[in-house]
């Protein structure tokens, strides 16, 4: 289970738990890779060898020699080891103060607010001395629109946060005592495995697959490789109850049970139309457009026209439930409620935030700090179809409610968002279809598409908790 307290504000999750409790034990036989086939350690490797029970030393070679095992893995706790915030604030400002007794009760009031501005302003004045820069005025428009946003959400955010912390703590889950950390364990290494996005763009020159003669799915077992052109022209399934280990490019990955995935990028969609299912949830995290990503770097963007393209009425089941994961940036979230929600004729119905706090149980950056918000917004909405049809679907479901809070210690992995499989369940049919697009892992109970959809399944995020032969 990953909720750990569910209140009338929201859950407070235990992000951690549910990764590690999603049934990643591996058993069966290595199995030879087909004759003629490269080394799978071979970077110019062209097969992605199916092996259950692998050897877990992460890119090691491939063990040839068929054995029957099982092996058990978790994920690295040390990417969850959040101690401390990543800018302090100031004592009258944070949730967990000298223990439960030490918890301000003060959460609202414009007092409040200025001088808690005031103090992030000070807590920020590192952060600004490193990026300064000449304004003709104190805030740009969207600046504005960020604090005005911020002004209206702000004791909804406190308020609800304190009370899933009170919870936490006294449940033993967050401890305030915490502040003790081993710098060792806190490293977070650099980008692991092969370039799955380059990888994407290599696949567009494999010579063109006739749908009609192409199989649209390919399950993953004991006996079965699958070519790279396979793996970016049909939907991979483990249809089993245990996990599944690949290898692409000398990399391996682990595929979680009862899971599938299509690796490829937004030019490459029609293999998840063939595929043929229709979802009731929908969840997507798309490469917003900033100026940030456009400095660092670090992954692709997509334009809000492109995003548009994708072709959620054609995946979507009748009153699916759509959930959209928005930058702090009002201008995309502006865009996914007047744009591109009416576009897919889906009905906004409610906006969530997710609030991210560390082991001991304040906010990552204070409330009001000006450099970074701790929170991030989810918009939520449901396709709209004929009336009678969306009152019987209405029936076997609760209604969204709006403002809930998802509070979690977040990942250090950049955009490991929080699972929402079980926060999604009292507002879908038990045997809902998930559908998670731009995903960058997998999950049990899902399908995940993506250009880097296999990004935090490489076998370096994981630890071997029991290997038994």
């Amino acid at each position: 289970m990953s909720v750990v307290q569910r209140l009338g504000a929201g859950w407070l999750l235990d992000h951690l738990s549910f990764i590690s409790r999603s049934g990643y034990e591996t058993h069966g036989s290595l199995v030879h890779p087909p004759r003629g086939a490269l080394h799978p350690c071979d970077p110019a490797a062209h097969a992605t060898a199916c092996a259950s029970g692998d050897d877990p030393a992460p890119g090691g070679a491939v063990e040839l020699e068929g054995r029957r095992g099982k092996t058990r893995y978790v994920f690295r706790e040390e990417f969850f080891d959040v101690f401390k915030p990543h800018i302090e604030a100031a004592a009258p400002e944070r949730l967990c103060q000298g223990g439960l007794n030490g918890i301000p009760t003060d959460t609202g009031g414009s007092r409040l607010e200025q001088q808690g501005g005031a103090r992030a302003d000070a807590g920020d004045r590192d952060a600004g001395a490193r990026k300064k820069r000449k304004r003709k005025c104190v805030f740009n428009q969207g600046e504005l629109d960020a604090l005005e946003y911020h002004t209206k959400i702000r004791k909804l955010i406190w308020e609800g946060t304190l009370h899933l912390v009170q919870e936490g703590l006294k449940s033993g889950f967050l401890h305030c005592t915490t502040a003790k950390l081993d710098c060792s364990k806190n490293v977070v290494p650099g980008p692991i495995g092969c370039g799955l996005a380059e990888l994407c763009e290599r696949a567009k020159q494999f010579p063109a697959i006739n749908d009609s003669d192409h199989e649209a799915i390919r399950a993953i077992d004991d006996e079965t490789f699958i070519s790279e052109q396979d793996l970016h022209s049909c939907v991979i399934e483990n249809n089993s109850s245990c996990a599944k280990m690949i290898m692409l490019m000398g990399q391996k990955y682990l595929v979680p049970p009862r899971s599938s995935f299509l690796l490829s990028d937004i030019s490459c969609l029609q293999p998840l139309l063939n595929y043929k299912k229709k979802y009731d949830v929908i969840v997507m995290d798309p490469p917003w457009e900033n100026k940030s990503v456009k400095r660092s770097n670090r992954y692709g963007y997509l334009s809000s026209w492109q995003i548009k393209q994708i072709p959620v009425l054609a995946l979507a089941a009748p009153n699916c439930l759509v959930v959209t994961w928005v930058t702090n940036r009002q201008k995309h979230l502006r865009f996914v409620k007047e744009e591109l929600y009416p576009h897919w004729s889906v009905k906004t119905l409610a906006e969530w935030h997710w609030v991210k706090i560390t082991r001991s149980g304040e906010f990552v950056f204070p409330l009001d700090s000006s450099h970074k918000k701790p929170y991030e917004v989810l918009v939520l909405g449901r396709v709209q179809g004929s009336v009678e049809e969306a009152l019987r679907k209405s029936e076997e479901v609760l209604p969204i409610p709006d403002h809930k809070l998802i509070v979690s210690v977040p990942c250090s992995l950049h955009s490991h968002k929080p699972p929402l499989t079980e926060v999604l369940a009292e507002f879908v049919k038990p045997d809902a279809e998930r559908l998670e697009l731009f995903a960058r892992n997998l999950q049990p109970g899902w399908t995940s598409w993506g250009n880097e959809v296999l990004k935090f399944q490489h076998i370096d995020y994981f630890t071997v908790l029991q290997d038994e032969n």
